[in-house]
């Protein structure tokens, strides 16, 4: 029977000591857990971009959003800004001085002994303004003010005294002026129509005396 001799047996068994040694096999695992939590650093650097991405887009989505926001309230004050003067502008045709109205109130106050020769009318309008709101040093907000519109209105009637005594029926057509319903509710309860001018009798061509005489009506001013 022959003899089989490993002569290479030392070299395997040193060979065999080596795999087995606990060190290698400590750094073999340490290496693997290095590769593994690398991989998972990897995957949660992929998720962090994709998340980033998503972020990045839904950000440009809400600025989107956010001026197509702004723009509508833009829009809406604008539009209110426009509403407010079309009422003012209303307002203004609804309640501006009407000739016939005040041909028709004159008519009612006529007088045999009185001639009106002229009526002139004035009508200005004063823009105001807007005030904006603002805060003062102790923080506190002073409100602000729309733009505005001042109505002033002067009605003038110039008229003829004929009468027997020129000059007895001045007050006479100054207090009917003042009755009248148009103009008491046109001049309110604190203004009256008043005495602007009386000139000293005169003789007509046809030699019968007259006075002249100019009464103002000054209408409340009116802020639209």
């Amino acid at each position: 029977m022959p003899i089989r001799i490993n002569l290479l047996a030392e070299a395997q068994a040193l060979e065999d000591l080596r795999k087995r040694d606990p060190v290698k096999r400590a750094i073999l695992a340490g290496v693997g857990l290095v590769i593994v939590v690398m991989a998972f650093a990897g995957s949660l650097q992929f998720r962090a971009m994709l998340a980033n991405h998503e972020l990045h887009r839904v950000a440009s989505q809400v600025g989107t959003r956010t001026n197509e926001f702004q723009q509508v309230l833009a829009n809406q004050r604008k539009l209110a800004d426009m509403n407010r003067k079309l009422s003012m502008l209303q307002q203004m045709a609804t309640n501006r001085v009407l000739h016939g109205t005040i041909l028709n109130a004159l008519q009612r106050t006529a007088m045999d002994e009185v001639q009106l020769t002229r009526l002139k009318t004035e009508e200005a309008y004063i823009y105001n303004e807007e005030i904006k709101a603002k805060t003062n040093s102790n923080d506190r907000i002073i409100p602000g003010r729309p733009a505005s519109v001042t109505e002033k209105v002067v009605v003038t009637l110039e008229a003829k005294d004929n009468g027997v005594n020129p000059g007895d029926q001045v007050n006479r057509f100054k207090q009917a002026v003042n009755q009248s319903p148009y103009f008491k509710d046109a001049l309110g309860k604190s203004s009256e129509a008043r005495l602007a001018n009386l000139s000293p009798p005169q003789t007509g061509q046809d030699g019968k005396p007259y006075v002249l005489f100019t009464l103002e009506c000054r209408y409340p001013e009116k802020t639209r």
